[in-house]
């Protein structure tokens, strides 16, 4: 019986652990998907500074992700409309 309830519980945290991880995985989605967006949308030519290396470094780690998992995080942002537009 003990051994039963301790299953359980380690289930339990497991399924409560998945949720937490689920809910981060959708919030990075959203971010690389406004990245995406914003690195697709940048114009070179007038970025100040670092700013240059800083936006190639993103989309160099951009393009590291999956097709799949870029299309995701394109996905969750193109759901909902932006404030600005």
């Amino acid at each position: 019986m003990m051994h039963t309830q301790l299953e359980a519980r380690e289930i339990s945290m497991l399924r409560a652990e998945i949720e937490i991880l689920m809910s981060e995985r959708q919030s990075l989605l959203k971010i690389a998907g406004t990245a995406a967006q914003l690195i697709a949308k940048l114009d070179n030519k007038i970025l100040l500074g670092n700013a240059c290396e800083f936006a190639r470094a993103l989309s160099v780690n951009l393009n590291v992700l999956s097709e799949e998992t870029l299309c995701d995080a394109l996905e969750k942002v193109r759901k909902k409309p932006i404030a600005s537009e």
